[in-house]
């Protein structure tokens, strides 16, 4: 809980401005849309609440395991979605773009084993 005591202020003094900067008029779009349908309200809140859990699965993963876990598992989330991508939607992957995907999840698997072995 601490990092995110420490990281929340600091990104709302940083992106809330920018977001004013760099997508004009967003606050009267919001506020427009939220006066239209109130479900827009519950959107931003549970947007906001997935968020919130998201950084703090984060930093308990990296508290009970490492940095490099968390990275190792980010990049087995990147492979999982684009395979389900690939099954779902039937987006097309080249020959490169297949030989990454095979050597992230090959990576996963022997991160996975060497962690293993020394336990």
């Amino acid at each position: 809980m601490n990092p995110l005591l420490y990281m929340a202020p600091i990104a709302v003094v940083v992106l809330v401005p920018a977001t004013l900067l760099l997508e004009p008029n967003v606050a009267g779009i919001t506020v427009a849309l939220a006066r239209k349908d109130v479900l827009m309200l519950l959107l931003l809140f549970v947007n906001s609440t997935m968020a919130y859990f998201v950084n703090l699965t984060n930093f308990l993963v990296t508290k009970h395991t490492s940095a490099l876990t968390l990275q190792v598992l980010g990049n087995a989330k990147g492979a999982v979605a684009v395979v389900v991508s690939i099954l779902l939607f039937r987006n097309p992957v080249s020959v490169v773009g297949m030989v990454g995907y095979s050597l992230t999840v090959f990576g996963v698997f022997l991160y996975s084993e060497a962690k293993r072995r020394c336990k």
